[in-house]
């Protein structure tokens, strides 16, 4: 079983007052807490250790994207947590919530979608040039002597052994 690092909040470097309402997009590094109002996107630069905290007074009207949020204001817009995402009880989200680790207290709301993304993305299986040079369109068969035969050059038996 994975077993997660427990989650360190940053230093806070950024506060938005009660009482202050920001209207444009934000961009910043290490911790940002809001108690006022954002109309326009919030971005934490590149950092894994950047992070959103949005009191219960916080509202946020726009896309956020940062690696980690602790909720427990209102966000409409859609939020991408690349790292972590925990809503507190009276956390409110109308829009989409990309997560990898989410957490999430009783009486949180989420009026959209939760889509999970992986830690890394799905690897596909490619002809990598290193085998014996078949077509695209030939698949390689191993027959129990260990050569190997395209499907196309394959005899095949009914019991699902090569000839």
């Amino acid at each position: 079983m994975a077993r997660f690092k427990k989650f360190r909040a940053p230093k806070i470097t950024t506060v938005i007052g009660r009482e202050t309402e920001l209207r444009g997009d934000l961009r910043f590094h290490g911790g940002l807490h809001v108690d006022g109002s954002i109309k326009g996107d919030i971005s934490g630069m590149s950092d894994e250790a950047a992070a959103l905290i949005l009191s219960e007074s916080g509202k946020v009207e726009g896309d956020v994207r940062v690696a980690n949020v602790v909720l427990n204001g209102t966000i409409i817009g859609d939020v991408y947590a690349s790292e972590r995402a925990e809503l507190a009880s009276q956390a409110r989200v109308t829009g989409t919530l990309y997560y990898r680790l989410l957490e999430m207290a009783m009486g949180a709301e989420v009026n959209g979608q939760l889509v999970r993304m992986e830690e890394e993305e799905t690897r596909m299986l490619s002809y990598d040039g290193t085998s014996q040079g078949f077509d695209d369109a030939d698949s390689m068969v191993t027959g129990s002597d260990g050569e190997a035969a395209t499907v196309q050059d394959a005899e095949v038996e009914p019991g699902g052994t090569r000839r």
